[in-house]
């Protein structure tokens, strides 16, 4: 079946294929060979009759993934009973599971509070204990979105639940009796408050999706199953959605967890499976300030990632924890659950430190590296052609971007406008104009600075290489046949490290023809200001011949050739434009001393 270009089997082999592949995937897991009717995900280490600890079991309606069998492992869960898309595991199957992994230590049984999974998990719980197997049942219920009362249907079990299962698992991995055990994780489900927040509705496997929340608007409270919450409102800021949230959780008149200001709590942020990480660690970021400067609370340990979902459903979930040090130990006990967050044990250090600092110049004086008094006749020209270079790139910003809007990304201009910009305010401040070398060299710390992206890192390559060159002339006064040199050695740096050749529709198809002239006429004993003027035709020339390349490098790899054949290439026309305006500046100031 196919919805909405998704491509989905029958409803019933949606789960048998989710678990044949997650078995393929984390060698450590087994299931039981009872399809379609028995889907149990197991521990690979774990025989029910030898197992000398308590088995964790847990389990309820699949569409949630990676829960519940994702958190099978040693340390967290022994085995999870999988029900069909939102659909109460069967009692048999509930059986099956139990005599897999229970030894005489006995088996708890923690379940989501929904009438279906509460019925068939302890219609099952009896029907082990009647074949002579210890087990407890832990029922948890965390949702803190509608009010109560709300007679026997009690709270809806969310994603709070993970938390419980560490705890237990955890608890049961230290060789705890049952009934330690499951008063560890009915104490932990107690603590816990968990509140939804959905942009859309669920689409199950083969159906239509539904419509019922509009656009511009979210669901306040919806459950894991799709069912309505407890109010449609319009979107908010993410930081006030998120406020929202924590208030209703931590709410003294619902009174759902016993948490007060000075208590320690995790915080666990959840995805509900159409929304990226990128969004949940925005929506941490607002919630552990939140619960520190609004609600007064220490927070201890942070879980961020999608663990408890709804198919497609897009939003997130809050889940706030009392937590005190055994409860800690719990959660940073070791565990070979694939799903559970790696990296979040331990004290959480100072968020953010200070950026080191470059070391200080060990040659050059403050003098050298700031903008002298009075320039001199190479210090002028320098001015004037970077000046030249620079305003060029300003002004060519439109024609770089519409360009580069057909063969790349759209903002080949733009970046260079920035990097162009920044020279010409930082030249005015302190480039020490009298030094070519360093002049080259605060180019490039301009570009580093302000331009990013891939065009960025190429000319501070390609600066640093020219002031490596030009530095090591230092003793001598700077010819144009440095400058070729110097310009040889940037383009051999940009090459190695961008991987680009002649011919690839890059920079350097402009500015290696550019190379090859100037060294042309340099050696045949050309003025070398009549020199520069040549290779700068030369560097046009190369960058209008890219209209004729099928591109090597960058994204108009990705670009087909009848599209490439009309457009030069953006960087190639930058690189002529400025190496033009450049070449046309020092003639001017030449011809005008």
């Amino acid at each position: 079946l196919t919805c909405n270009g998704k491509k989905f089997k029958e409803k019933m082999n949606v789960v048998i294929e989710f678990i044949e592949g997650l078995i393929e995937t984390y060698p450590g897991l087994q299931y039981l060979d009872g399809f379609p009717e028995v889907k149990v995900v197991l521990r690979a280490d774990v025989s029910g009759e030898k197992y000398d600890k308590v088995a964790v079991i847990s389990g309820g309606g699949s569409g949630h993934e990676p829960a519940h069998a994702g958190f099978v492992g040693e340390g967290m869960l022994t085995a999870a009973i999988c029900g069909d898309v939102f659909t109460s595991p069967n009692v048999d199957s509930i059986v099956a599971g139990i005599r897999a992994v229970t030894g005489p230590m006995g088996c708890l049984l923690i379940v989501k509070n929904y009438t279906g999974d509460r019925l068939n998990f302890g219609l099952a719980a009896e029907q082990a204990k009647s074949e002579g197997y210890k087990v407890e049942m832990v029922i948890v219920g965390d949702d803190c979105a509608l009010p109560p009362p709300r007679g026997i249907a009690g709270r809806r079990g969310l994603a709070g639940t993970i938390l419980v299962h560490k705890v237990a698992g955890a608890a049961a991995a230290c060789g705890l009796p049952l009934a330690d055990v499951a008063a560890e994780a009915k104490r932990a489900s107690e603590m816990v408050g968990t509140m939804g927040v959905a942009l859309s509705v669920c689409t199950l496997p083969g159906q239509v999706t539904s419509d019922r929340l509009g656009p511009g608007k979210m669901e306040l409270g919806l459950g894991i199953h799709g069912e309505p919450g407890a109010a449609v409102a319009d979107l908010q800021p993410v930081d006030v959605v998120v406020s929202h949230v924590l208030k209703e959780i931590l709410s003294s008149e619902t009174n759902y967890v016993p948490i007060t200001r000075g208590s320690r709590v995790v915080l666990l942020i959840n995805g509900l499976g159409a929304t990226p990480l990128m969004e949940l660690m925005i929506i941490a970021g607002k919630a552990v300030p939140g619960l520190q400067l609004e609600h007064g609370l220490a927070v201890d340990r942070v879980y961020t990632g999608s663990l408890m979902t709804s198919l497609d459903m897009a939003g997130f979930s809050i889940s706030v924890m009392k937590a005190d040090q055994a409860i800690l130990d719990r959660l940073d006990a070791p565990t070979k659950a694939p799903n559970w967050p790696v990296g979040a044990a331990g004290n959480r250090p100072p968020a953010k430190i200070p950026v080191p600092l470059p070391p200080p110049h060990s040659i050059q004086s403050d003098k050298t590296l700031s903008r002298p008094e009075k320039l001199s006749s190479l210090g002028h020209i320098l001015e004037a052609a970077i000046e030249a270079a620079a305003t060029e790139l300003v002004n060519l910003r439109d024609n770089l971007n519409e360009w580069d809007s057909k063969v790349g990304d759209g903002d080949c201009g733009s970046t260079m406008f920035r990097g162009a910009v920044a020279i010409l305010e930082d030249m005015k401040k302190y480039y020490p104009l009298n030094d070519p070398a360093e002049t080259v060299n605060e180019i490039g710390s301009s570009i580093r600075r302000v331009m990013g992206g891939t065009s960025g890192i190429l000319y501070d390559i390609f600066c640093k290489a020219a002031y490596a060159k030009l530095k090591a002339d230092s003793e001598l006064v700077i010819t144009a046949l440095h400058w070729a040199d110097a310009l040889e050695a940037a383009i051999a740096a940009v090459s190695k490290y961008g991987g680009a050749r002649a011919g690839y529709r890059t920079l350097l198809d402009a500015l290696i023809p550019a190379l090859s002239a100037l060294k042309e006429r340099l050696s045949a004993g050309d003025n070398p200001v009549d020199a520069f003027i040549i290779s700068a035709e030369a560097a046009v020339a190369g960058a209008e011949s890219t209209k004729h390349m099928q591109a090597q490098a960058g994204r108009s790899t990705y670009i087909p050739g009848d599209v490439l054949a009309s457009i030069p290439d953006p960087g190639a026309m930058a690189a002529a434009a400025w190496y033009r305006a450049a070449a046309l500046a020092i003639k001017e100031k030449y011809n005008t001393s």
